[in-house]
């Protein structure tokens, strides 16, 4: 495992894996939060679009929403294009697209239970006395729903790096699997195993599974806190 671990050929997955969790994190915090507050809040109408949004990557194949996004996202796609022409952006077969695609895969999980917890009668009440004690909108968000929402969206947080790490669909199509530039460890691991090399693979498999037991002991943790 060690020896594995030290090989070149399987530390730059690694290297990317951990790359693309730690943008991800960012982005969780930065856009999850204040969408599933926004979430919580909105009316119905607009409520059910961005749900239907925020949980397609769950109900869609994630190869369908890779192929779709490359549609937009490509060199020649509607949004793809005018990014590289006019800011020098490519999103595909890049490190951005990677964690774009990370993002998707994971942004459900943090956004539907967070919205759920964010819109419990306590807490809006909570922003109710704030508001007429002259707080602002963000310090509402900050200092009142965030926090009394914290178990949840760090367990949200922790569900959506867990599935962005493992994300292969959405990946392969943005990323293109390319060796030493975009092949996170779940990609490594489909590589291996279509060249036949078991070995690698089931040790790529074992440091996966170790990192899923340590978020689900956190996981565990924070809900034995929250009862």
């Amino acid at each position: 495992m060690y020896q594995l671990i030290r090989d070149a050929l399987f530390s730059f997955p690694a290297a990317l894996t951990f790359r693309v969790c730690a943008a991800c994190a960012v982005l969780y915090a930065a856009v999850g939060f204040p969408l599933s507050y926004l979430l919580s809040r909105s009316r119905p109408a607009p409520r059910k679009i961005i749900s239907f949004f925020v949980t397609l990557p769950l109900i869609f194949p994630p190869i369908a929403i890779g192929f779709m996004l490359l549609m937009l996202l490509g060199r020649n796609g509607p949004i793809g294009r005018p990014l590289e022409s006019f800011l020098g952006l490519r999103l595909i077969f890049s490190m951005p697209g990677i964690v774009l695609a990370a993002f998707i895969a994971g942004v459900p999980l943090l956004v539907r239970p967070l919205s759920a917890a964010m819109g419990r009668v306590e807490i809006i009440r909570m922003e109710e006395a704030a508001r007429t004690l002259g707080c602002s909108p963000a310090r509402v968000f900050l200092f009142v729903a965030l926090p009394q929402s914290a178990n949840t969206a760090i367990s949200g947080l922790l569900l959506g790096l867990a599935r962005a790490s493992g994300e292969v669909g959405i990946t392969m199509m943005l990323g293109g699997n390319i060796s030493g530039r975009t092949n996170t460890l779940s990609l490594e691991i489909y590589n291996l195993v279509s060249r036949g090399e078991f070995d690698g693979a089931m040790g790529l498999c074992v440091l996966l599974a170790v990192a899923g037991v340590v978020i689900y002991a956190i996981l565990e943790c924070i809900s034995a806190e929250g009862l």
